[in-house]
């Protein structure tokens, strides 16, 4: 529910007439509402009931209003595009928090606290919780459920890189979109349309209940940060075209701009933006190159921010590197 009330709190006629070049997702959906609303109430066989119009155009138009603007409001409001990645080690966090009971849970929850007023969203990457089995899994658990109740406005990434054939995906989707309740996975797209779409697909009901009904995103590899990519993302076909450039131009056939983001690339989806900070990227060159007119971009930054300090003031630190780059992007925003 935090986009929805962020969404809604932008809602307004003030908010609107203010600045209405920034609202006009918002009177798309209320357009797209009143066009919509007469066919779909004469579909469920309600006749001209005034109330029941109302109703069906307000569904209508909250729901088109928090796809269009889901991130662009998070982003405008905080003036920052900065994604804090949780790639909790525990050999590289600070001694004292081993004694703690969850270790990787006090950590994150330590960082979240401070970092949360310069993000806009957080990544935890799952093979830094998986490597600890059960434990693990219940820090990640605890980490996205914390999250929730107290930074219901931050959205939540699931760096888990997943992909395979079609039933395994659609698992996959149920666990993260369903279990966990993200906002967005990583998908490794290698082995086709068939192992994406599942994650892009409503969430099939399971035997024993309801899955959650809300817009997830897939965030697609693209073009990775590592030194690999080379192998193989680069690589050109007879006609000049790169293998990256061929996932972004063949995956615009699977989904939209609506729940469909990359790791990089040039399109008018959000890029998941990594390697500024400890890997030496530069978010000046990211967002000349990179930035449109809704920003555009979730620029993630994680040991530079969450390993900047071992001692018992890491939060602190944390917090003052994270502020440092919001800034930075706010700069970045203004001048655009």
């Amino acid at each position: 529910m935090g986009f929805w009330n962020d969404v809604k709190q932008e809602w307004t006629w003030a908010g609107i007439k203010a600045d209405w070049k920034e609202h006009w997702p918002d009177l798309v959906a209320i357009v797209v509402a009143g066009v919509l609303t007469p066919t779909l109430q004469q579909w469920l066989g309600w006749g001209d009931n005034g109330w029941a119009f109302l109703g069906v155009w307000i569904v209508i138009a909250v729901a088109t209003g928090v796809v269009i603007g889901l991130i662009r409001v998070i982003v405008r409001r905080k003036k920052s595009f900065l994604c804090v990645g949780l790639d909790t080690d525990l050999k590289k966090i600070p001694e004292h928090l081993l004694k703690e009971d969850d270790p990787i849970f006090a950590f994150n929850k330590a960082i979240i606290d401070a970092t949360a007023p310069y993000c806009v969203a957080y990544k935890p990457n799952l093979a830094f919780y998986e490597a600890f089995g059960v434990k693990g899994l219940m820090a990640f658990e605890k980490t996205v459920k914390y999250l929730k109740q107290n930074y219901p406005d931050q959205f939540i990434i699931a760096d888990a890189k997943r992909g395979d054939i079609g039933n395994t995906s659609q698992m996959y989707a149920r666990t993260f979109f369903g279990e966990y309740d993200v906002d967005a996975l990583t998908v490794a797209p290698y082995m086709g349309e068939d192992s994406v779409t599942p994650f892009i697909s409503p969430l099939p009901a399971p035997p024993l209940g309801e899955c959650p009904k809300k817009n997830h995103w897939v965030i697609l590899l693209a073009l990775t940060s590592n030194k690999g990519s080379f192998d193989f993302q680069l690589t050109e076909d007879k006609q000049g075209e790169r293998l990256f450039e061929k996932v972004i131009r063949k995956s615009q056939e699977w989904g939209n701009d609506e729940n469909l983001m990359y790791v990089v690339g040039a399109t008018n989806a959000f890029l998941l933006v990594p390697g500024v900070g400890a890997q030496g990227g530069s978010l000046e060159e990211v967002c000349k190159y990179g930035m449109i007119a809704d920003c555009g971009l979730l620029v993630n930054s994680s040991r530079a921010i969450i390993y900047a300090d071992k001692t018992e003031r890491f939060a602190q630190v944390a917090a003052e590197k994270a502020k440092e780059v919001a800034l930075q992007m706010a700069e970045l925003l203004n001048s655009k």
